[in-house]
């Protein structure tokens, strides 16, 4: 069947119809987007996807509200907005449309709506509160800075939030498709990383073709002796540590307290490695000339380490 028109609400707009928009935009590119309330529009027809407005869910005529009692729920009972619907039944099409491995496509799409799609749910339907982010970071949650780009209270000028809403889409898919990307990416570093944890053995420093995250491979490869990891950068190698989790800066391990803050030959004097060439004053980075070099420093860590063990 050919979409020929999005339909949602006219008026102000929140996160979750953008967000579904940028889905739907991508999915059905020459359909026509009609954002409005009157009843003729939002009751499903031929050609077209509604979603949230016209007081139905019903996936098989493509009509996509959870504004109605009763309210359609995830498995687990947390509500849905537009958003997660929409998702549900077309975000694997999207992955696909974004050339995301087929391979990846169950992991990548389980990943996203768990952390960036049921956030946006769980926040419109007003099951959690932005301010659960902390006074600092409530209004710098995603759903909070897009609703920021709908006009003024003020602007009362025609076509003022269907023009807002236009320009919004294309902040919101750039955020989207850049988090879908970065999500494809690291799935394609874990199968880099597992091979090179099986290279390394039993080896306490882990060697990677370039820059990658890896913190995630090691703990599913349960490579619980790796201590460091050294990769090439542009011209010259990094040494860093791995850090225990994604929010702490604790680290298995640090550089010696010896280097911390030094450049260059300060560097080399306090090491004895030629071409080391800066330590980060926090002790997480350092960088050297050569592989060479980055490997007798990564070879000094670990027996700093395994000395004060």
């Amino acid at each position: 069947m050919t979409i020929t028109h999005l339909v949602t609400h006219s008026g102000g707009f929140h996160a979750d119809e953008l967000l579904s928009t940028v889905i739907l935009s991508r999915l059905y590119p020459h359909a026509e987007l009609v954002r409005t309330r009157d009843k003729a529009w939002i009751t499903p027809a031929e050609g077209r996807i509604i979603y949230d407005v016209g007081g139905q869910f019903d996936a098989a005529a493509r009509i996509f509200d959870h504004h109605q009692r009763p309210n359609p729920l995830r498995p687990d009972g947390q509500p849905y907005s537009s958003f997660g619907l929409i998702w549900a039944a077309f975000g694997q099409d999207y992955l696909r449309a974004l050339e995301v491995l087929e391979k990846d496509l169950d992991r990548v799409h389980a990943a996203f709506d768990a952390d960036f799609v049921r956030p946006v749910d769980l926040l419109d339907n007003g099951a959690v509160d932005s301010a659960e982010a902390g006074p600092l970071f409530a209004g710098l949650t995603l759903p909070v800075l897009l609703e920021s780009l709908k006009p003024v209270f003020d602007d009362r000028r025609d076509g003022a939030d269907d023009a807002a809403f236009v320009d919004a889409l294309s902040i919101a898919r750039a955020f989207v498709e850049a988090r879908l990307r970065h999500k494809a990416a690291k799935l394609r570093a874990t199968d880099v990383v597992l091979r090179a944890i099986e290279d390394a053995g039993e080896r306490r420093v882990l060697e990677l073709p370039m820059g990658m995250p890896f913190r995630g491979a090691v703990e599913q490869a349960g490579a619980d002796h790796l201590l460091f990891v050294i990769h090439p950068r542009d011209s010259d190698w990094a040494l860093t540590t791995i850090r225990t989790g994604d929010d702490t800066f604790e680290t298995r391990a640090d550089l010696p307290l010896a280097w911390a803050g030094l450049t260059d030959a300060a560097f080399e004097a306090a090491s004895g490695v030629p071409g080391a060439a800066f330590c980060h004053n926090g002790r997480f980075l350092a960088i050297a000339r050569s592989r060479e070099a980055v490997l007798a420093l990564a070879e000094l860590a670990v027996a700093e380490v395994c000395a004060t063990a």
